[in-house]
């Protein structure tokens, strides 16, 4: 017999084989997913300072001919943009008598409510003041000072993107009965990814795990793992798990094709829903960026890109959410 079509295989190609392996004789992961490792990563996670800074939407979402509303920490919001293409948000309830300012009308870059004809400026006025907003280029951040109960700092902590010239982004948003840090422990297990997401992810081994008590520079989870393309063919990459604030979770390729691309995991509470129980918004930012030429041409069709990455990213998530409200019952149930 001559040699298999993996052995023939180029092993510089990003695209690799993968090994035909049911899903039940994988090599357990259990032993690794320390209950306790993990627990004391989310710890240290969520006692990072983030400025009181939220992550409100994806760029895209915020535009100068309609408003955009939300809710956080239970908070109404409306953001929009001005005639100069700044983000502004505030209170999303007219100061006259309370109508949603998320259906009002942009005129002149201010705010015309639908009620009574009321003119919200983006500057304030009329008892409705704006709120510090940052727009990174790929998500909105809003600075909630009482709902933080931090320091304010003047700007959110952004991730480090790709630094390359030809980069693709896209924003997925999902919603779970839980609080941030449930999402948080769900990004610091990656142990889970390739037996809860086979679909997605083969191979995985998690390669460094941070040590009890570890130093800012060394609290990272670095892991191999090979992203499904098809059943038989994926990408192979070295990536880090970080935490660079309390509601934040990055995934960064160290190695492989794609190095420097980064998967951004942003926790922001809503607030409680209808039947009492918190509810918390999952904002995933992918960035994606490569050197290769075919990637350059690849990112000038981003748009048609962007509803494949936005659908993948959910579609794990609504997957992981089962996880994350799971945790969230049983810390709050005694479970």
């Amino acid at each position: 017999m001559g040699p298999s079509p993996a052995s023939r295989w180029p092993r510089n190609w990003p695209l690799q084989p993968i090994p035909r392996e049911r899903w039940a004789e994988q090599e357990p992961t259990y032993r690794g997913a320390s209950p306790a490792l993990i627990e004391s990563a989310v710890k240290r996670a969520t006692a990072r300072p983030s400025g009181n800074w939220f992550v409100f939407a994806a760029s895209r979402q915020i535009r100068a001919d309609h408003p955009f509303g939300t809710h956080i920490g239970g908070t109404e919001l409306v953001a929009w943009r001005d005639e100069d293409g700044r983000v502004r948000i505030g209170p999303g309830a007219c100061p006259h008598l309370g109508a949603p300012l998320a259906q009002a009308k942009v005129d002149c870059g201010a705010l015309v409510c639908r009620w009574h004809g009321l003119r919200v400026p983006g500057t304030g006025g009329h008892g409705w003041s704006p709120l510090p907003a940052h727009d990174d280029g790929v998500l909105v951040w809003v600075r909630l000072d009482e709902l933080g109960g931090e320091r304010p700092s003047d700007v959110p902590v952004v991730p480090e993107r790709p630094r390359t010239m030809s980069t693709v982004d896209a924003v997925a948003t999902v919603v779970g009965v839980c609080e941030p840090e449930d999402i948080v422990a769900n990004r610091l297990d990656p142990w889970h990814g390739a037996w809860f997401h086979p679909y997605s992810f083969a191979r995985l081994t998690v390669v460094e795990a941070p040590p009890g008590g570890a130093a800012e520079e060394d609290d990272r989870f670095v892991v191999d793992v090979t992203f499904r393309i098809s059943k038989r063919l994926g990408v192979p990459v070295r990536a880090e798990f970080t935490c660079p604030e309390p509601r934040t979770v990055v995934m960064r390729i160290t190695e492989g094709e794609g190095e420097g691309s980064v998967v951004e995991t942003h926790a922001t509470p809503l607030g409680p829903g209808p039947d009492g129980r918190p509810r918390t918004a999952v904002i995933e930012a992918t960035v994606a960026g490569s050197d290769r030429a075919g990637f350059r041409l690849a990112s000038k069709a981003a748009g048609l890109l962007r509803p494949a990455m936005t659908w993948t990213a959910a579609r794990l998530w609504r997957d992981d959410l089962a996880y994350a409200e799971r945790r969230y019952h049983l810390r709050t149930s005694g479970g």
